[in-house]
């Protein structure tokens, strides 16, 4: 009998590999906002986070609060045409943020190597259009981040927390079945997504949306703070009941071998 290993790891983008807390969605969100006359803060902002954009857009226009906040400016409740127009005054701002948060997340690419040093392939999909992916993809390059596919949100019918975009990166990929993939992210719905699939999933902490913060503003917490801010990203991620959590990329090699003797020993994945 043939002894089944990780064939691929899937990566989602902005707070898990690279633009540590996520800052560069959060950050247009707020500011699209802003120029609409509406004060939203960054912890709404952060709600619907892993939503193909111009869901998470509609998302937060359903917020009670943002919904008041729009009947007192424009008289009117937001309509498909305001969800539309607000997505493409979005674009450019996220297309600025994105470059503005290009860095990628510490042990990154130590963690690609030693996953293609296995022979397992490292795939990526995202909540961000292809317009939008596109400038910071030679960012990350030049930084040596490079995966083997790259799944927009807009490139399949649906996007998360369906599995369409990692039924897509399966085919890039060549790879089954799904219980030989691995799905990392920050994000419940891009950790639904995982599930839906029928992959393993690993949420990480740290350096995610739950957790919002900075590189700099990470590392300038104490000891108490850090697990405080840590334990509010797991119970939020814990509700959808993901494989494995981890505080960050850096942690995926240990994860990665423990669902390896899970195979052998005939472990699953959880599946929705």
């Amino acid at each position: 009998m043939m002894i089944e290993g990780i064939a691929a790891v899937v990566f989602d983008w902005a707070g898990t590999v690279v633009d540590f807390g996520s800052r560069a969605p959060a950050l247009a969100f707020v500011r699209l906002f802003e120029a609409q006359g509406i004060a939203l803060t960054e912890a709404q902002a952060r709600e619907p986070m892993g939503l193909p954009k111009r869901d998470h857009i509609a998302a937060l226009c359903r917020m009670p609060a943002v919904q008041q906040a729009w009947l007192q400016r424009f008289g009117q409740p937001t309509a498909d045409a305001d969800i539309d127009r607000l997505y493409e005054q979005y674009l450019p701002l996220n297309a600025h943020t994105v470059t503005e948060h290009a860095e990628l997340v510490p042990g990154t690419v130590e963690v690609v190597q030693w996953l293609r040093s296995r022979g397992v392939s490292v795939g990526s999909n995202t909540g961000y259009g292809r317009e939008l992916i596109t400038p910071l993809l030679p960012l990350a390059a030049a930084q040596g981040f490079e995966p083997d596919c790259v799944i927009c949100a807009d490139d399949v019918p649906f996007s998360r927390p369906s599995p369409m975009a990692l039924y897509r990166a399966f085919i890039e990929l060549g790879t089954w079945p799904a219980r030989r993939v691995v799905k990392v992210d920050d994000t419940v719905p891009g950790l639904l997504e995982g599930r839906h699939a029928g992959c393993w999933t690993v949420g990480v902490l740290s350096s995610g949306n739950e957790v919002g913060l900075s590189l700099a503003q990470w590392q300038a917490l104490s000891a108490d703070e850090r697990a405080v801010r840590l334990q509010r990203a797991r119970v939020r991620l814990s509700s959808c009941d993901p494989d494995y959590l981890i505080p960050s990329v850096a942690d995926l090699p240990g994860v990665i071998e423990m669902i390896e003797r899970r195979l052998i020993a005939g472990d699953r994945p959880k599946v929705d």
